[in-house]
């Protein structure tokens, strides 16, 4: 499947972490983000994406809404919205792409990750 992720990215300054690498926020996901604040009717929210140990791979990402960002976290803007990622994830999820599928399998937001050697089935854990 070829989707045009036409969209907003960041190339964090944060020490440690490799300058070129990107995180792009798709403008599908940007715009079901947008859709779930105003159903929710809290302009602070941001989608955070995280990455933990765990799922079949030994990683699997997370997705949460948040209405706080910590001193740390970067942030994406695309459209007037936010994704925010800690520090520690972010390491793990630099290259990637985070969009939003609607398909046979269901609506929800992915995270394409160019790094991840192994993936499950369901896309949800990787290995690196």
């Amino acid at each position: 499947m070829s989707r045009d992720l036409k969209n907003e990215s960041v190339s964090p300054s944060v020490g440690g972490f490799d300058q070129t690498a990107q995180l792009v926020f798709s403008n599908q996901a940007a715009e079901k983000v947008r859709a779930l604040i105003i159903e929710e009717n809290n302009e602070d929210l941001k989608l955070r994406v995280f990455v933990s140990g765990g799922g079949c791979s030994g990683f699997e990402y997370g997705f949460t809404f948040d209405d706080e960002i910590e001193d740390d976290d970067i942030e994406v803007e695309n459209n007037g919205v936010s994704l925010v990622v800690d520090v520690l994830s972010f390491e793990y999820l630099a290259g990637s792409s985070v969009d939003y599928l609607e398909d046979l399998q269901g609506s929800r937001f992915v995270v394409i990750n160019p790094n991840a050697i192994n993936t499950c089935g369901c896309g949800n854990s990787f290995s690196i």
